[in-house]
């Protein structure tokens, strides 16, 4: 049997993006020369690992030629100049970019629907939000537009969408994938990561798109990323107020299995002040948030923030404005940076006692694509509690689908600690078995 061209996979994926993304709104580019760069990695004698891989990338990614918006008017017409360090190494490896995805504008949102081009529907439960801030990302994968996808997750973007459209979504380790090229909402805590069908496929680009780069400072070189069988490890599982119970249900059930099934030894966990994470984590991305969009004035990138931004954007702005006043800093930023180092601590005590630790990945199901206009910012914010604090101790956390209420996807996140990705992921994989 004759296996499918990457050319054969790309014009498939187009004409399935031509017929079905009007509803979905996943994408909000195309790559005008998929055709020709699909032959020519077809044409190769020797090919890269991503060879049949073909992505699509969050638009706060920069891909040459392509328009990078951020979702915004504020970057419309912006077309990168050139490559993400990211980019470069899947280019490198002969996986093909199909085009440029929907998004939170600027990453600032939970839901997918605060995008300046119309929110983005769930494919995988229609009339409901995908999650955000990578929505596109996630929903592309989950509506079969593209193998995988690039997104980004500075408090659960990429693992928040990934648990509403029922894919595996993986935020690495701070500084495991260089940040160069990502136009960053907080650069304290972004991390450039990866959605998939499956744990398999996120693993082999997470790898490739690891490691040190001069142009990243905090970037850092790690060891390869390999799935390995897993034995009889410890597993923390942490408990939170604020979960849905039906929610908790799906959870508490996966973890039955897995100690049916899989014979781990399961028990309970405390983070203590992981009730502090959320009010933490927006202290610290407003103050950043703000300073980062200084560089948008009108003057280089087409027009001035203030002036074409939405609403959760410009709340930000004005927030981290406050937050930055010589009064207000020592009091709130420099604050919220004690508090974020002490959450971390306390991450990294548990998981000295634990290999990895389990929870829900958002607390709440996804709600109808439209209310979140209705909704006050705090109730918003509160969809990333469970996945923020990965964030604030700088280390790994996947999502991986659950099961389903009522037809809504469900997911499960795991956590490791910094640098143990591989780990993390051959755990999943060991979760994912059990629904195969």
């Amino acid at each position: 049997m004759k296996l499918e061209s990457v050319e054969e996979k790309v014009k498939r994926y187009l004409e399935k993006i031509k017929k079905e993304d009007g509803k979905v709104r996943a994408f909000l580019h195309l790559n005008e020369n998929i055709i020709k760069e699909a032959r020519e990695v077809d044409a190769k004698k020797r090919k890269g690992r991503l060879y049949g891989y073909v992505f699509g990338v969050k638009s706060n990614i920069n891909v040459r030629g392509m328009i990078c918006n951020c979702a915004s008017k504020t970057l419309e017409n912006y077309r990168s100049p050139y490559d993400a360090g990211v980019i470069k190494k899947i280019r490198e490896e002969d996986g093909v970019i199909i085009g440029m995805l929907n998004m939170d504008e600027f990453a600032c949102g939970a839901s997918g629907e605060s995008s300046a081009f119309g929110p983005t529907q769930n494919p995988a439960a229609p009339g409901k939000i995908p999650g955000g801030s990578s929505s596109g990302s996630a929903a592309a994968v989950a509506a079969g537009f593209c193998d995988v996808s690039l997104g980004s997750d500075t408090g659960g973007s990429i693992r928040n969408p990934a648990s509403h459209c029922g894919v595996v979504g993986v935020k690495p380790s701070y500084g495991l994938v260089s940040r160069y090229g990502l136009i960053d909402l907080s650069m304290s805590l972004d991390q450039i990561g990866v959605i998939g069908k499956n744990v398999e496929d996120t693993a082999l680009v997470l790898d490739v798109i690891k490691g040190r780069d001069e142009k990243d400072a905090i970037s850092f070189e790690s060891e390869a990323i390999k799935l390995k069988k897993i034995g009889k490890i410890k597993t923390g599982v942490v408990r939170m107020k604020g979960i849905d119970d039906k929610i908790q249900h799906i959870i508490d059930k996966k973890i039955e299995e897995m100690k049916d099934n899989l014979g781990w030894d399961v028990r309970g966990a405390e983070i203590k002040h992981i009730e502090l994470a959320v009010q933490t984590y927006y202290l610290l991305v407003y103050t950043e948030f703000f300073s980062s969009t200084r560089r948008f004035d009108g003057r280089k990138y087409g027009k001035k923030i203030e002036d074409t931004c939405g609403k959760e954007v410009l709340r930000r702005i004005l927030g981290g404005n406050e937050i930055t006043k010589a009064e207000f800093k020592g009091a709130y930023y420099r604050k919220a940076l004690e508090v974020k180092e002490l959450i971390k601590e306390e991450l990294e005590s548990v998981l000295k006692k634990f290999d990895c630790l389990i929870l829900p990945t958002v607390p709440m199901l996804p709600w109808d694509i439209g209310q979140g206009a209705k909704m006050k910012p705090e109730d918003i914010y509160a969809a990333d509690a469970l996945t923020i604090p990965a964030n604030l101790a700088e280390i790994c956390a996947i999502s991986l689908p659950a099961g389903k209420i009522e037809g809504i996807p469900v997911g499960m996140q795991v956590m490791c600690g910094k640098g143990e990705e591989g780990k993390m992921l051959s755990i999943a994989r060991e979760i994912e078995k059990l629904r195969e």
